[in-house]
């Protein structure tokens, strides 16, 4: 069972990652056009946001069917739980049938040209390097906490515990994604994803390490409770910060053409995290030895790593104005024209909804300003 099982999750993962790039991308191209000053929330509200309610809804589906089956056919509780979870991929695929092309893709696609790869590395080749570092520590941290979260909870009310406590506390922690994400939504328009990410994996890191220092304390059976809380409260931050903001980033630090590869090669070193993460997670708890140790070794683990992604952000990353798509394709085309390569390839034909591939005047543009705080462009060191 457990090797069919893990052929279907599989196949599962080239579904999820053939739409999870494609969907995240076309949000971040429709946001530009929407009123200025909402743009990021609107793409979070709708990728990181909607996952955090699939989690909720993933852990709360089995609670109700295991209680429907009063703790017992455990056969029938994860087939019914699989079965449910088909649905919304159906749903979804009948809803991408009607969807239109943006506008930013139907100008500056790069679905007829060959994609100069070289060119593209010399210039977002450090960019995209620091995203999907910053992508592959959040997932290292986010997916083995989740996948464990059961066994960390295991170990304050013991293995006897029925599904139902398992999936009903599990649900309870899930639900503090959801503050973060919808809360941080707003603070990514407030200050800009890259300042909200750092500002989230720093709190991150604190709690984190407040955590490891007083797990005994809260590790008790009589206050389950106040652990549920604190953790949540992790999850929460790590929602606020890298969760809604480094897919944002991904989609918005690099020019159409090419922001599907981009972003698809930062998500794919961020899964490699997550297997990383879940692969090294027990190796992590091993180390600290049958005691105390052994619980707070992932959570100063994970605080240490918060840290690191924070500063990479801060140090490596442009700011996200509300603009900067629009931006970002003016000055890589500028930069193309620059090298020699022909911008006519770009867009989409006609006949396709396009405006035929016509080129853009770039002269008076220089291909190498960044964005500046609010929103300006200024020159490049």
């Amino acid at each position: 069972m457990f090797n069919i099982l893990a052929a279907w999750r599989f196949f599962v993962g080239i579904g999820i990652g053939g739409e999870y790039p494609a969907g995240s991308v076309s949000c971040a191209e429709s946001s530009g056009e929407l009123k200025e000053g909402t743009r990021n929330r609107w793409f979070i509200l709708f990728t990181n946001s909607m996952i955090d309610w699939g989690f909720v809804i993933g852990a709360f589906v089995p609670y109700v069917v295991a209680a429907a089956a009063h703790n017992t056919y455990y056969s029938t509780i994860w087939r019914t739980s699989l079965g449910i979870g088909t649905v919304f991929p159906l749903i979804l695929f009948v809803l991408r049938l009607k969807l239109k092309e943006p506008e930013e893709f139907n100008k500056n696609s790069m679905k007829h040209a060959q994609t100069p790869y070289l060119l593209v590395l010399k210039y977002y080749g450090w960019r995209l390097a620091t995203v999907s570092l910053i992508w592959f520590i959040y997932d290292f941290s986010a997916y083995s906490f989740g996948i464990y979260s059961s066994t960390i909870l295991a170990n304050i009310y013991g293995e006897s515990a029925p599904l139902t406590t398992v999936f009903g506390w599990n649900t309870v922690i899930n639900i503090f994604y959801l503050p973060g994400t919808m809360f941080g939504a707003f603070v990514s328009d407030w200050l800009g994803p890259r300042y909200t990410l750092a500002l989230g994996v720093t709190l991150q890191a604190v709690v984190g390490f407040a955590m490891a220092g007083a797990y005994a304390e809260l590790s008790r059976p009589e206050v389950v409770g106040g652990f549920a809380v604190v953790y949540g409260i992790f999850l929460t931050l790590g929602e606020l910060g890298p969760g809604n903001n480094i897919g944002l980033l991904a989609a918005k630090t690099c020019a159409t053409g090419i922001r599907g590869q981009y972003y698809g090669v930062a998500a794919a070193v961020g899964k490699i995290g997550a297997f990383v993460g879940t692969w090294v997670f027990p190796y992590i708890q091993a180390a600290g030895g049958d005691g105390t140790a052994s619980a707070q070794y992932p959570f100063y683990v994970s605080s240490s790593l918060c840290a690191l992604s924070g500063a990479l952000a801060l140090l490596c990353l442009p700011h996200v104005g509300q603009d900067t798509i629009a931006l970002e394709d003016t000055r890589f085309r500028a930069y193309l024209e620059a090298e020699g390569w022909d911008t006519r390839q770009l867009g989409l034909r006609k006949a396709e909804g396009g405006p035929g591939g016509a080129a853009v005047d770039v002269e008076s543009v220089d291909p190498e300003p960044v964005v500046a705080d609010g929103g300006a462009v200024e020159k490049k060191e």
